[in-house]
């Protein structure tokens, strides 16, 4: 078999498939996020150890050998580690927002700018380069402490094989590599007033690193590679690899990417250009921070089950009798396709004649909103892929095709874990049939009138966007 380990913000999944793409069992173990004061954090150790027993359970319930593993998680954020990979302090979440006065200072002065015409890499508060100039101002002894500043995989990968820190070219995109060279920018290290901790960046493996394992979740020696991170994992999983075509992950935050072979640094700041295991191709990534957390905050403010998601929706007209949402519930603001630190959820419209099904219809539709908003500006011009949590409710599916007006090519099952095999193969020169492993559970077609009711309000949602940035840069 088959192993792919995806190592999510919330939840730790390890797939195992057939050599013809067929998901044999997944099992998966919660992690934990620390909230507070606009901090988001993660415990290291709880993670590795989740990775661990996800693997223990997996391959205890398919008594298969392990022919390779693939190894991918969640992108950015900053995760110490000492020479061995263990925590020097807790994984800062790509989610944190207490870097957000930094990035307020790049934008005003320019560095914001500077950095994405040089690395294609709009910066935003969770990510590395802003993280790491806080903790340097503000905990500098935790910067002395590390060896290096991971990625979570990294730290997975590290842990598993005891290997030295690394990490490839995708994770390294933001901000700091060059995209054009695949190496690391280091004036983009001066102007974030990092050059003394230029020695934390890990060394980019490209392609991607391979050792075997130590015996921990799975048997000593196994095969295993060190990515992609889960964005291009996921696109690689769901087949999207030919210039213009695209992938909506609709989970955790609402990713949007699009293959192209064309580098354009010019026009507003935003998202990143990931680099691939191909030189020369990329993925425009709209990574927003919306996306089913807003859906989830909704839910449990409400009172909502996840099973009467469906019901819901089909309950309640388009346009949700009226109400509105702008989803940019996350503390750090937006990043895609803008980045607004200050920017946070609004909702209009709403009554005491406002239903659970007005306020969930309205959530989910804002959300597409949002996904058209960043496909438009990745440059869709092919067919679209969609994968994630989301894809369970198919009412939303419907929904959702309707509001970006497009059919959907439907990707279930673990996506990402799916893509980190097949980069694993390619890695190692494991004959596997992408085509064969990529195939769609379904295509969802979009409804020509509700689609034009929806083209209609998503003109709206910019205009009422406009006003909410104009109103968050106060």
């Amino acid at each position: 078999m088959y192993v792919g380990i995806d190592v999510g913000t919330s939840m730790v999944k390890a797939a195992a498939f057939d050599a013809m793409g067929r998901q044999l069992a997944v099992e998966s173990r919660p992690v934990g996020l620390k909230l507070h004061g606009g901090l988001v954090e993660q415990d290291m150790e709880e993670v590795y150890g989740e990775v661990v027993a996800v693997l223990e359970a997996l391959t205890s319930a398919v008594a298969e050998p392990v022919e390779l593993a693939g190894l991918t998680g969640q992108g950015d954020g900053v995760w110490l580690v000492d020479g061995e990979g263990r925590p020097v302090r807790p994984a800062a979440s790509w989610m944190d927002g207490r870097a957000h006065e930094l990035v307020d200072r790049w934008l005003a002065d320019g560095t914001f700018e500077t950095v994405f015409r040089r690395t294609g890499g709009a910066m935003f508060p969770g990510s590395p380069g802003p993280l790491l100039a806080w903790l340097d101002r503000h905990e500098p002894k935790a910067l002395d402490a590390a060896k290096a500043a991971l990625y979570c995989k990294d730290m997975v990968f590290q842990r598993l094989t005891g290997a030295g820190s690394t990490t490839d070219v995708s994770d390294a995109s933001m901000p700091f590599l060059d995209p054009r060279t695949r190496t690391y920018d280091n004036r983009v290290v001066e102007l974030l007033g990092l050059a003394h901790r230029r020695g934390l960046l890990a060394p980019v493996s490209d392609p991607v690193a391979t050792a075997g394992t130590r015996g921990e979740g799975l048997p000593s020696g196994t095969r295993i590679a060190n990515g992609p991170y889960d964005l291009p994992a996921c696109a690689l999983g769901a087949g999207v690899t030919s210039p213009g075509d695209g992938l909506l992950i609709v989970g955790t935050c609402l990713a949007s990417l699009v293959a192209t072979t064309e580098l354009d640094l010019t026009g507003e700041p935003a998202g990143l250009y990931i680099s691939t295991d191909r030189p020369g191709h990329w993925l425009r990534a709209m990574p927003a921070m919306v996306g089913t957390a807003a859906l989830d905050w909704v839910l449990s403010t409400t009172g909502v089950r996840h099973d009467e998601v469906d019901g819901l929706l089909a309950g309640t007209p388009p346009g949700a009798n009226g109400v509105r949402v702008l989803p940019y519930f996350a503390p750090s603001g937006e990043r895609a396709p803008f980045v607004e630190p200050r920017l946070r959820a609004e909702l209009t419209g709403v009554s005491l004649e406002s239903s659970r099904g007005d306020l969930v219809r309205a959530t989910c539709e804002g959300i597409g909103y949002a996904a058209r908003h960043c496909l438009a500006a990745a440059g869709l011009t092919g067919s679209l892929a969609v994968c994630g949590g989301g894809t369970r409710s198919s009412a939303w599916m419907r929904l959702l095709a309707d509001v970006l007006g497009r059919p959907l090519r439907v990707v279930e099952g673990e996506v990402g874990a799916r893509g980190a095999v097949l980069a694993a193969a390619e890695r190692y020169g494991v004959p596997l049939d992408a085509e064969v492993w990529t195939q769609p559970t379904a295509v969802v077609e979009p409804d020509p009138e509700r689609a034009a009711f929806y083209t209609r309000g998503y003109e709206e949602h910019l205009d009422r966007l406009a006003g909410a940035r104009a109103r968050a840069r106060k």
